[in-house]
C-alpha cells in the first residue's frame, strides 16, 4: 500500500490514484470539481483542539505530530484508510495547509499508515 501526500491546491493527476481529503474543513478557493476527490474523510483529521493548539505556535510540530499519532491510535477512520490502501495501488492524502510538504498532518498520517 502506497500513501502519497499532496496539497489540494496542486493540480490533480492520474498518478494520484484514489484521492482523499484528510482535512476537517473544506479548503478555501477549491471547487469540488477542481478537487476531483474520491472521498472526504473529515474524521481522520486532527481534533479541533489539537489543530487550534498547533496553529497558535507552529514551532510545536514535533509535539503536534506525537499528539496526532496518539489520536490516530483510537481513530476508526484509520482502518478505512488502510482498507483503501489495500484496494488501490496509490492513495493520495490531500491537505490544504501552506506548510512544508513534510511538516503537516497529512505527512504524519501517511507515516502512521505506513508503519
Amino acid at each position: 500500500m502506497v500513501f502519497e501526500v499532496k496539497r489540494i491546491h496542486d493540480e490533480p493527476s492520474p498518478e494520484d490514484g484514489f484521492r482523499v481529503l484528510v482535512d476537517r474543513l473544506w479548503p478555501r478557493g477549491v471547487s469540488k470539481e477542481r478537487a476531483r476527490l474520491d472521498l472526504w474523510l473529515k474524521d481522520v483529521a486532527p481534533s479541533s483542539d489539537l489543530r487550534t493548539w498547533f496553529h497558535a505556535e507552529p514551532g510545536r510540530f514535533d509535539e503536534f505530530a506525537a499528539r496526532y499519532r496518539s489520536e490516530l491510535e483510537d481513530n476508526p477512520a484509520v482502518a478505512e484508510l488502510r482498507e483503501l490502501g489495500a484496494r488501490h495501488s496509490v492513495v493520495t492524502l490531500l491537505y490544504a495547509a501552506r506548510a512544508e510538504p513534510d511538516r503537516n498532518h497529512a505527512a504524519v498520517l501517511a507515516g502512521f499508515l505506513s508503519s
